[in-house]
């Protein structure tokens, strides 16, 4: 979702009696979480599992929820909330969720369920205020992205954004407007896997850095570690060209890249990557880069 700008947003927590899971509309079981006029909003406590994180917001905003808190099912280190790989159109509700969410640990899950069955009103205030821009006059920004794009309607969803919003990018850029930073998504690897030839295909340093398979097939293609290393690439780029005083270079890189070295046509490589870094004309920058690697 969107969170609220202006970094915090206060509610009651309000834990169903009925669809705990959030994984149907609420409508069938004729709950509203509506706040009445004058009221805080409702903040939707739900439980993780039985499908997709995105279809429990929806479904909790379309019942009036203001936020949606999915409780963990397991006491373990929380994960990424990530946005479901759909093969189909029929989940076209992933481009209208706008109320914020967030994986809540096991033990707070539960110390909020305990309370609310004891009849206490419970108020939670959402903040994420450290993650918006306030040093200086410039907006911030984070992009969160990955270099793979084999990995259907996300990866060509988030190439169209690139190069739509490349333009526009540079230009705040390069005027001041705007500072930005790219973030690259990965995994880790349990210990109890790491001697698998899952994790040691998928993985780079011992399993402390991994992605999914491209292909979702280990036979073929390219493994997940290909993408974890073009991805350090990609941020190491930014690294040196945010150093060098030109960050906007980094929209160039990768969506050059993006074109010249697709895995369909077996390019995405270390060789493609420095063709691409020395066709851009950055000779000092190519030097640069090296010397980071």
């Amino acid at each position: 979702g969107v969170p609220q700008y202006g970094g915090t947003l206060v509610g009651t927590v309000v834990y169903p009696k009925a669809n705990q899971g959030a994984c149907k509309i609420f409508d069938e079981f004729d709950i509203s979480f509506k706040s009445k006029p004058g009221g805080l909003p409702t903040f939707l406590l739900v439980n993780r599992g039985d499908c997709f994180f995105t279809l429990k917001a929806w479904n909790a905003q379309k019942a009036g929820a203001a936020a949606v808190l999915v409780a963990d099912n397991q006491d373990e280190s929380l994960i990424t909330m990530d946005t479901p790989e759909e093969k189909n159109a029929s989940a076209k509700y992933l481009q209208n969720i706008t109320i914020p969410s967030a994986l809540i640990s096991k033990s707070l899950g539960d110390s909020l369920k305990k309370a609310i069955t004891f009849g206490e009103m419970v108020k939670i205030s959402l903040d994420w205020t450290e993650s918006l821009p306030h040093p200086d006059e410039r907006v911030e920004y984070e992009f969160w992205t990955n270099s793979n794009d084999e990995c259907g309607p996300k990866c060509d969803s988030q190439m169209e954004f690139v190069e739509n919003f490349k333009g526009a990018a540079q230009v705040l850029e390069q005027k001041g407007y705007t500072q930005f930073i790219p973030h690259y998504i990965t995994w880790y690897c349990p210990e109890a896997f790491l001697l698998s030839e899952q994790c040691k295909s998928q993985c780079i340093n011992h399993g402390r850095y991994c992605a999914p398979d491209p292909e979702q097939d280990f036979s073929k293609g390219y493994d997940g570690k290909d993408v974890v290393v073009q991805n350090l690439r990609q941020a190491c780029f930014f690294k040196v060209a945010n150093e060098s005083r030109k960050p906007w270079l980094w929209w160039d890189y990768v969506t050059d890249f993006a074109l010249r070295c697709p895995m369909k046509e077996k390019k995405y490589t270390k060789d493609c990557a420095d063709k691409v870094i020395q066709s851009l004309g950055w000779l000092m920058l190519y030097t640069m880069f090296f010397y980071f690697l």
